[in-house]
């Protein structure tokens, strides 16, 4: 069975910008992992936007959709009242909607892993109180 993994914003943008200091770290990631890759739309929002000023950024995000190296299959409004949950939970932690969405996802892809840059989701839980399997690099940790 084929490992999946839950794409966050972080290794996304520095998967594409090759500035980023965790470029190479992400790219070394991304080389052990078969796509597609899952994330959500709140991910993707937030890439584009962080690739707004590098030219053909935000298309290089819609590109990775269109080769379906990235995949939507989330539906956040099917998943409202979850996310509302996770959201209330880690209120004090400021917990973004992406964030949320990933650990639901994470709830309802078994075995799955959360690639992030991250250090919240060391915090997060996942069906309460399940510790989430996390691809982080060692100097976030």
């Amino acid at each position: 069975m084929r490992r999946q993994v839950i794409l966050d914003t972080g290794p996304l943008v520095a998967f594409l910008n090759g500035k980023d200091r965790y470029h190479d770290w992400v790219v070394e990631q991304w080389g052990q992992i078969q796509p597609p890759l899952l994330t959500c739309e709140a991910v993707v929002s937030e890439a584009c936007f962080l690739l707004g000023r590098m030219s053909q950024g935000p298309l290089s995000v819609l590109e990775l959709l269109r080769r379906q190296v990235l995949d939507l299959s989330f539906c956040l409004k099917d998943q409202v009242p979850a996310v509302a949950a996770l959201l209330q939970k880690y209120d004090g932690i400021p917990m973004s909607l992406a964030d949320a969405c990933l650990v639901r996802m994470a709830e309802l892809f078994e075995g799955s892993s959360i690639l992030t840059l991250d250090a919240h989701f060391n915090v997060y839980r996942k069906n309460k109180r399940q510790v989430i399997p996390l691809l982080l690099p060692p100097t976030v940790a």
